[in-house]
């Protein structure tokens, strides 16, 4: 696979965590002043709404039998394509608190599917508490960072503006609330696994695909449609993104990919040509195209200070038609991090995402 130098970084080394780097860019004296505007979090217990008489809150490690599988008593009355949470509730603890009062937190889940345990990362809107949409779902954003993504989720950070992003678009009319999801990626930062099932390795695929939605059905309320689901990601995360979203085009409808990453390049990959194949964008593209649909959507983005624009606008021309409908979004001075695919997001992929997904329905009378 051609790659640029910054792409293949991204792909193969963790992210220095924006909160670090904005650290030493203080650097001595300043380096206690960084401390007190942005606090990192209390560690303090989180609840991000009523639990429901249909999902008990579950203790810490809890398991069950089928967590974030929706059954009758779990949609709410009068939109059949509402889900309650279905329990059992996750124990989460706060990494960081932003201006708006909203929360990041954490949650261990143990993958029922994959079988691989690891940390995930929630934050839900302000309108998310209300009571005017208390019995309404909200869409949900499932959010992928580049290179290894492990320990830890670098769109968990609240410097990099995402979480911000989104309640200052609602509040212009140019985004929905999302529930935004900040998995780990990876199993371990030795590799980087292209968010799939490699044989003999820990089933990322699948905890992509599968357990983090299961969580997510588990603890929050969601679209049984796939009219509420989506994801962003940049580099490594952006082709994992795009490639779930043509897998699974029954489960999730849209991606905001950023950064150029278009074909699976994972080193793990040898000597397993099929599975790889079935893990390729391109080759997945073409199917979809042949059996007609559904409809899926995707929206790349790309800084005009990076290379990779080569790679989409190839794709949109040979994939591009029938039901895989691509734009290609210019940031102009953008480079290959997430503080500029986050002013793109601003400057109108967040409203492009919010046209082609089911925002949260607010009660009436």
């Amino acid at each position: 696979m051609h790659q640029s130098p910054l792409a293949g970084r991204s792909r193969r080394a963790p992210w220095t965590s924006a909160a670090v780097v904005f650290a030493l860019l203080l650097g001595g004296a300043g380096f206690a002043a960084w401390k007190l505007p942005w606090p990192s979090g209390d560690g303090g217990s989180v609840s991000f709404g009523k639990a429901p008489s249909s999902a008990p809150s579950s203790a810490p490690g809890a398991a069950a039998s089928s967590p974030g599988t929706p059954s009758a008593s779990a949609t709410a009355p009068g939109d059949p394509d509402v889900l309650l949470p279905t329990g059992p509730r996750s124990d989460f603890r706060q990494t960081a608190e932003l201006d708006d009062g909203t929360v990041i937190a954490r949650a261990r889940l143990a993958g029922a599917k994959s079988g691989f345990e690891g940390d995930v990362w929630v934050w839900t809107p302000k309108e998310y508490k209300e009571a005017r949409y208390e019995k309404s779902a909200f869409p949900v954003l499932i959010a992928l960072p580049g290179g290894n993504g492990f320990p830890s989720n670098y769109w968990s950070d609240r410097s990099l503006g995402l979480q911000k992003a989104i309640s200052e678009g609602v509040e212009a009319g140019t985004s929905l609330p999302f529930i935004v999801i900040m998995p780990v990626l990876n199993p371990d930062s030795t590799y980087y696994y292209d968010g799939s099932d490699i044989p003999g390795r820990p089933k990322m695929g699948t905890w992509i695909a599968e357990d983090v939605p299961a969580f997510t059905r588990a603890n929050f309320r969601t679209y049984a449609s796939r009219d509420g689901w989506a994801f962003m990601g940049s580099s490594s995360g952006a082709f994992v993104g795009m490639k779930t979203v043509l897998q699974y085009p029954d489960r999730f409808k849209a991606v905001i990919a950023s950064g150029g990453e278009i074909v699976p390049d994972s080193p793990l990959w040898k000597g397993h040509q099929a599975e790889r194949d079935a893990n390729d964008p391109e080759k997945l593209a073409q199917k979809l195209i042949a059996s007609g649909g559904p409809e899926v959507y995707i929206n790349f983005q790309v800084g005009t200070k990076e290379t990779g624009k080569e790679r989409m606008t190839a794709f949109q021309q040979s994939y591009g038609k029938g039901p895989v409908k691509t734009t290609v979004r210019d940031i102009q001075n953008g480079e290959h991090n997430g503080w500029h695919y986050v002013r793109g997001m601003r400057e109108g992929s967040l409203e492009w995402i919010s046209k082609v997904l089911k925002g949260p329905r607010p009660a009436t009378g």
